[in-house]
C-alpha cells in the first residue's frame, strides 16, 4: 500500500464548519478543503432542508429557558466579584445569589421534569465528500494500517469517516446548582468568605457537556425519501415525474448506504429499510400511487437518529 497516497486520499474529504449559539446569535468558520468527490445536484437540493432543520433545531435549544438560566449564572459571577473585591460586599454577594437560587427554583417550578437548563449551544458539521466506494476503499486502507500496527496512520483516516451535525450542549444541572448557591449563601452568612469564593468558583465550573449527533446521510435520505412520497401520492404522475422518482430513490439509497458504512446504525436496522424502499420500487414501477407507503420507513429512519 502506497501509504503517503493513501494519507493524502483521506485529508482531502472532509470538510467542517464550526459555530456557536452564544448570547442569542452566532460566529461562524469555515474550514476550507478540497473534496475528491462532488455532491450530486439532488443532495444539493436537500442540502438546504438539511440546513433549515438544523437551524430550527439550534435555535429551539436556546429558548427562553436558557435566558434564565444564563441570568442565574451571571448573578453567581456577581456575588463571586462582590465577595472577590478589596472589601467584599457580602450584602451584595447575597443579594445576587439570592436571585440566581430564585430564577432556578422558577425554573424547576416551571419545567419540574427538566434536569438541565442549556445555556450555550455549539453547533459543528462534519461533511464527507466522497462516494461509497472510496469510503470502502477507506475502510479498508485503515485495516491494513492496522494489521501492520501503524496506529497512527490508520487513525488519520478513521478521523475523517465522519459525516454528521454535532450539537454540542453546555448546561446547568438543576438538581445541584440551587443547592450549590445556597451552601454559598451560608458560607458567607457564617464569614467564611475564602470557602464562599472557593465554592463559587467550583460552581460555576460544574458546568454539564452532552453532544447529540445528527448523522447526514440518514438526515439527507429522510429527505429525499420525503420528494419521493411527494411524488407517489400522486395519482396523475408523468413520465417526467417517473424518472425524477427514480432518481431521488437511487439518491437517497446512496445516502443510505453512505450512513451504514460510517457506522450510523445497525447493518440490520438498514436492511429492513432497503427492504421496504425495493417494496416502493416494484409498486412504482407499476405506476402505483397511494399515500402512507413511506410510514414505515420513516419511523426505521427516525430509529437511527
Amino acid at each position: 500500500m502506497n501509504k503517503m497516497n493513501t494519507l493524502k486520499k483521506s485529508l482531502l474529504i472532509a470538510t467542517g464548519i464550526v459555530f456557536s449559539l452564544f448570547n442569542y446569535g452566532y460566529a461562524g468558520d469555515e474550514i476550507k478543503a478540497s473534496p475528491v468527490h462532488k455532491q450530486s445536484a439532488l443532495t444539493q437540493q436537500v442540502q438546504k432542508d438539511v440546513d433549515r432543520k438544523m437551524a430550527k433545531k439550534a435555535n429551539g435549544k436556546y429558548s427562553e429557558v436558557t435566558k434564565e438560566a444564563l441570568a442565574a449564572i451571571a448573578e453567581t459571577g456577581k456575588a463571586l466579584n462582590a465577595l472577590s473585591a478589596k472589601k467584599p460586599d457580602t450584602k451584595a454577594a447575597l443579594a445576587a445569589l439570592e436571585k440566581s437560587t430564585g430564577k432556578l427554583e422558577l425554573l424547576l417550578v416551571r419545567e419540574p421534569d427538566l434536569a438541565l437548563a442549556p445555556i450555550d449551544v455549539a453547533v459543528e458539521t462534519h461533511d464527507l465528500l466522497v462516494s461509497p466506494e472510496m469510503i470502502k476503499s477507506l475502510i479498508s486502507d485503515a485495516r491494513d494500517f492496522l494489521k501492520d500496527g501503524d496506529i497512527q496512520n490508520a487513525r488519520q483516516i478513521l478521523n475523517t469517516l465522519v459525516s454528521e451535525i454535532d450539537f454540542n450542549i453546555t448546561s446547568i444541572p438543576l438538581a445541584t446548582y440551587p443547592v450549590a448557591t445556597k451552601a454559598a449563601a451560608v458560607l458567607i452568612e457564617d464569614g467564611k468568605i475564602e470557602q464562599a469564593k472557593k465554592a463559587l468558583r467550583a460552581q460555576l465550573d460544574t458546568l454539564v457537556v452532552s453532544k447529540e449527533i445528527i448523522p447526514l446521510p440518514v438526515m439527507r435520505a429522510a429527505l429525499l425519501l420525503e420528494k419521493v412520497e411527494a411524488l407517489v401520492e400522486n395519482g396523475k404522475r408523468t413520465g417526467d415525474d417517473n424518472k425524477k422518482l427514480t432518481n431521488l430513490l437511487n439518491e437517497a439509497k446512496t445516502q443510505l448506504k453512505m450512513g451504514e458504512l460510517l457506522g450510523y446504525g445497525k447493518h440490520s436496522d438498514y436492511k429492513k429499510i432497503h427492504k421496504q424502499i425495493k417494496k416502493l420500487e416494484k409498486k412504482i414501477a407499476k405506476d402505483k400511487s397511494g399515500k402512507g407507503w413511506f410510514d414505515s420507513i420513516k419511523k426505521q429512519l427516525s430509529d437511527l437518529f
